[in-house]
């Protein structure tokens, strides 16, 4: 039986360690054809930039039935980088399963929401300038955290369904890397643990449902410290000469960031315990608003200069900053201390070809941390970008032994009216 065993262990290694070979053999070959001066430096230098990079590849069978089968570079769970503005995602994915699980016919996504100031340097909110109807509501904070990504519709969000239920949500669900514990708004750990009392409000402005303030008890398991950068900025605005502490700040892994986008694009690809339980209008709501463009959307009035079209696309970020009209990106991005993420699913329709891609990376020459003071224009987005165009150009070459004839599952994006005489909005928080 020992004997066995151990067989079977040194088995499981071997056929791991080949996986592995095989998957960093392909990415590395893919990558070779990066040809940019800056972003050869960037993956020369793994330690540095501490990049991860995930390449989902997408195959059919001949009744159409996706496969999906992950190629990993420099993956590590441990390895950690700031999600920054990617918690926007899942959160907008547990607000609408939340509304779904109250199950109460009056309220959905779009229905009015009051917030309360219900403890310390909490902010009430009674209306939203950027909505048609000026009202605050779960679908119009999805929208503005997916197209631009505001900051203030993380927090609402994050207080309707409340630090605890996010957490176990998600770590329940499976995504066990998960650790949400902060707003974007500078916080105490104690106030991130209240969140205010909400209202829902019927046309007349009559209260149909009250949430109470919640609190969490629940501890985080931290771990080790994590330290990063040689010195750092602290509240008062002091250089510190020590690394910055990123140890409590919110943490997901990006295998779990790419698992989440594909429970919600592709839910029959996960199993159950993944997926999100919502309905499919909401489902469909989500593909719409991940691969819409600001160009495209009245509410908010983006200005299109300053918020154009690939301003949250990173693997099509160039100096046109314009996408091209066979391909639509479903994704969510973030940037903040030097880290840039981008995790998406590609859709071409014109060469029917889709693909998913995460990557992080670590852009701050100087060492400092929190001095806003990052390498993203020279080297960060560069650097998507170029490997953004690596995998597209492999995607157009490789062979497929069923080739697909794909859609859209989205089938009407929104369409910006030309004649609005409004300010545009050129100035928000993200």
């Amino acid at each position: 039986m020992k004997k066995i065993l151990v067989f079977c262990t040194i088995l499981c290694l071997f056929i791991s360690n080949n996986l592995q070979a095989q998957s960093d053999a392909l990415m590395t070959s893919i990558l070779s054809e990066v040809k940019d001066s800056v972003a050869k430096e960037v993956l020369a230098k793994p330690g540095t930039f501490r990049y991860q990079i995930i390449y989902t590849q997408i195959n059919r069978d001949k009744y159409g039935v996706p496969n999906f089968t992950n190629y990993k570079l420099n993956v590590d769970p441990a390895s950690y980088f700031n999600p920054a503005s990617m918690v926007k995602m899942p959160l907008a994915f547990l607000s609408l399963e939340k509304l779904n699980e109250l199950n109460i016919s009056d309220i959905d996504k779009f229905t009015t929401m009051h917030f309360d100031s219900s403890y310390q340097r909490q902010v009430a909110m009674v209306t939203d300038s950027t909505s048609e109807n000026r009202n605050p509501s779960i679908a119009h904070f999805i929208k503005r955290a997916f197209l631009i990504s505001e900051n203030d519709p993380y927090n609402r969000m994050y207080q309707f369904i409340g630090q605890q239920q996010i957490n176990k949500n998600l770590i329940d669900k499976g995504y066990s890397s998960t650790r949400i514990t902060r707003q974007f708004m500078g916080f105490t750990e104690d106030q991130n643990r209240h969140t205010n009392g909400i209202r829902f409000l019927d046309r007349d402005d009559r209260v149909i449902l009250h949430l109470s303030p919640q609190y969490n008890k629940d501890s985080f398991q931290f771990g080790k410290p994590i330290l990063i950068g040689e010195a750092h900025i602290n509240s008062k605005n002091e250089l510190i000469k020590a690394p910055f502490d990123f140890t409590r700040h919110n943490h997901i892994s990006l295998e779990d960031m790419q698992k989440m986008l594909q429970a919600v694009i592709f839910p029959s690809s996960v199993p159950l315990k993944y997926r999100f339980n919502m309905k499919e209008e909401d489902r469909l709501f989500l593909l719409k608003y991940l691969s819409q463009y600001p160009s495209e959307t009245d509410f908010p009035n983006y200005d299109p200069s300053v918020f154009y079209d690939s301003y949250v696309k990173f693997f099509f970020l160039d100096s046109t900053h314009k996408m091209p009209e066979n391909i639509r990106v479903f994704n969510k991005v973030g940037w903040a201390y030097g880290f840039l993420t981008d995790v998406s699913y590609i859709l071409d329709t014109l060469h029917n070809i889709d693909y998913m891609l995460s990557a992080t990376v670590y852009v701050n020459s100087d060492g400092v941390v929190n001095d806003s003071k990052y390498d993203e224009e020279t080297v960060g987005w560069p650097f998507l970008k170029q490997i953004g165009t690596a995998f597209y150009q492999y995607e157009l070459s490789r062979d497929r032994k069923y080739k697909p004839f794909l859609k859209n599952q989205v089938k009407h994006y929104d369409v910006k009216n030309k004649n609005d005489s409004r300010i545009p909005i050129k100035v928000v928080d993200n």
